[in-house]
């Protein structure tokens, strides 16, 4: 049982690799609230002491609903911080964050700040949350670019008929499209998950996890030359049993970073 039932920063998310949402408000509620399941008690005392009694699953959509904000770290700063770049052929490791920075190096900035003892509560829940945020976004595979089309969202599709674009697709219409609650969703893919794939996914290095979504943004562009392709039931075949996996693996992956966030510090 689960333990909890014209801007600056428009501006730079259309000149870059990839926008800043990712999986919708469903995607990071369902990643969210499947961590409760993982995380341990200490963990999740240190996460009551910063956020109260809101949980996993409400915070992990704080970091886009608050994209309209018009304080100057939201409109100038804190857009790169949800996606990576990865040019095909390359790891991470190769080419590392941009100036302004990227959702890698801002889970650096914030785990730091989680961890200073000196940092207010006020600015240690910014940091918790974007955490939560990060950890899923990571985890949708178009939210690592590969430089060329913004992670999908210049290549124009029809999904069942609808026009929209392929990060969409990812983000919201194929999940979304199953008419489940984020804890019915939940409930449906924390039961599928198998203690030896709970212990294969515990992965708190997040370059593993954009290792992964890379390789699968290559995997998911449509096949052929049209225009605009009309995606339904054949991709939603071959397609979704990906997207719930990354689903799963980003509730696992959230549970094992916020543990090693709040593990005890050598020597203190």
């Amino acid at each position: 049982m689960l333990k909890r039932t014209g801007l600056l920063a428009a501006a730079a998310a259309l000149s870059l690799s990839s926008p800043a949402m990712a999986w919708g408000q469903l995607g990071h509620r369902v990643i969210g609230e499947l961590a409760e399941e993982w995380i341990s008690g200490r963990t999740q005392a240190e996460v009551e002491l910063i956020l109260g009694e809101e949980g996993l699953a409400e915070a992990s959509t704080w970091a886009d609903e608050q994209r309209s904000n018009p304080a100057a770290f939201w409109q100038e700063e804190a857009g790169p911080f949800h996606y990576v770049t990865v040019p095909e052929g390359t790891t991470y490791a190769e080419v590392g964050p941009p100036q302004e920075g990227d959702a890698l190096s801002a889970l650096a900035r914030f785990a730091a700040t989680v961890r200073d003892p000196g940092a207010t509560r006020e600015d240690k829940a910014l940091a918790l949350r974007f955490i939560i945020h990060i950890v899923g976004d990571v985890h949708q595979p178009l939210h690592a670019g590969s430089g060329e089309d913004r992670g999908g969202n210049d290549v124009k599709v029809r999904w069942f008929d609808d026009a929209t674009n392929l990060h969409s697709v990812w983000d919201s219409r194929m999940i979304e499209g199953q008419d489940l609650s984020y804890t019915e969703y939940t409930s449906w893919l924390g039961r599928q998950i198998e203690p030896t794939e709970t212990i294969a996914w515990w992965e708190a290095d997040p370059q593993v996890w954009i290792g992964e979504s890379t390789q699968i943004r290559d995997t998911i562009y449509p096949d052929g030359q049209e225009d605009m392709p009309n995606l339904g039931w054949s991709y939603q075949y071959r397609h979704l049993a990906t997207a719930e996996t990354r689903l799963q693996q980003g509730g696992v992956r959230l549970a094992a970073y916020l543990d090693w966030l709040f593990a005890p510090m050598p020597g203190a």
